[in-house]
């Protein structure tokens, strides 16, 4: 049996926001099964709580938000990805202001406490949904489709006119291992020449080479260069996980992407749940060994260095 999972303690970290800039403490605490992920503000009157679904997606411009008005928490997928990376499907995240941290714009931090910390199995067997009817969005020449495959697999192919970048591809099948070995470690990214466009937006206020991987118009400017030589695709893929982790559900489907970013995955998730029929949601238990083994966690994964 493969049980749902919530964090052994509590724990708590404290950073800034990519976009707004501004220091924000995150509590994570355990919670029961079928909780799923809560976010809590805690700084605002009656510490008002938003599940993280994709039906309370708002903003989706250079990072997915939850929530509306003053009650929004900004900037949740690298989280997100990190909880579903290690098979975590319940836990209260209590923050204080309206963007999760950056960290190193990875989501390799949140791993290295969340098994520091330590996961609880839960009494109750993980639920997957599993897609049974193939389905596609598109947004301009963006797109992204899901269809059936016993096993969670995303392909990525993400294209930029920068001579590091250019066209880069990278089929990813998801296991616990491998999410840790392959994707956590992959930071996201931004141009020297969108700064000022993106500061008058109200983002990247808080962007440094301590958390993206910068580029200019030739090369990549952090001095300790790339993680992977595909790092950028990388990060597409850790960014889609954490994405559509908002179904609710841990997937057995195949999700291909082009060119797409978190506005393509919330449209994806949203057409999913508006189409019944295109899946289903299972206990673990009943279904075969190679299913279950890709939200299995060995005791002996190590979270490797940077």
């Amino acid at each position: 049996m493969i049980y749902q999972r919530t964090i052994a303690e509590s724990t708590k970290v404290t950073g800034i926001g990519i976009h707004s800039g501004k220091r924000v403490t995150m509590k994570l605490h355990p919670a029961e099964d079928d909780t799923g992920i809560v976010f809590v503000r805690s700084d605002l009157p009656g510490a008002p709580r938003i599940k993280a679904h994709a039906t309370n997606v708002g903003a989706t411009e250079n990072n997915t938000a939850i929530g509306e008005g003053q009650n929004v928490v900004h900037t949740i997928e690298h989280l997100l990805s990190a909880f579903y990376g290690l098979g975590i499907n319940n836990v209260i995240v209590e923050i204080d202001g309206a963007e999760v941290p950056i960290m190193d714009g990875s989501s390799v931090s949140f791993v290295f406490l969340l098994k520091e910390i330590g996961l609880k199995n839960l009494s109750q067997s993980k639920k997957l949904l599993i897609i049974k009817e193939p389905v596609k969005v598109e947004f301009g020449d963006k797109w992204a489709t899901i269809e059936p495959s016993k096993k969670l697999i995303v392909d990525s192919t993400i294209i930029f006119a920068h001579p590091i970048i250019k066209n880069q591809r990278f089929e990813f099948e998801f296991n616990c291992e491998s999410y840790i070995n392959e994707i956590c470690r992959a930071r996201t990214f931004g141009f020297v020449k969108d700064v000022d466009m993106l500061k008058k937006k109200g983002l990247a206020k808080g962007a440094s080479l301590d958390n993206a991987v910068g580029l200019d118009d030739f090369k990549v400017m952090n001095p300790e260069g790339l993680r992977f030589v595909d790092e950028f695709v990388r990060h597409k893929i850790l960014d889609t996980i954490g994405d559509i982790s908002l179904l609710g559900y841990e997937l057995a489907g195949k999700i291909t992407t082009y060119k797409s970013g978190h506005h393509v995955h919330n449209l994806l998730c949203r057409k999913i749940l508006e189409n019944p029929n295109s899946y289903e949601v299972a206990s673990i238990a009943t279904l075969e060994a190679e299913v279950k083994e890709s939200y299995a966690l060995p005791s002996n994964v190590r979270v490797p260095a940077l």
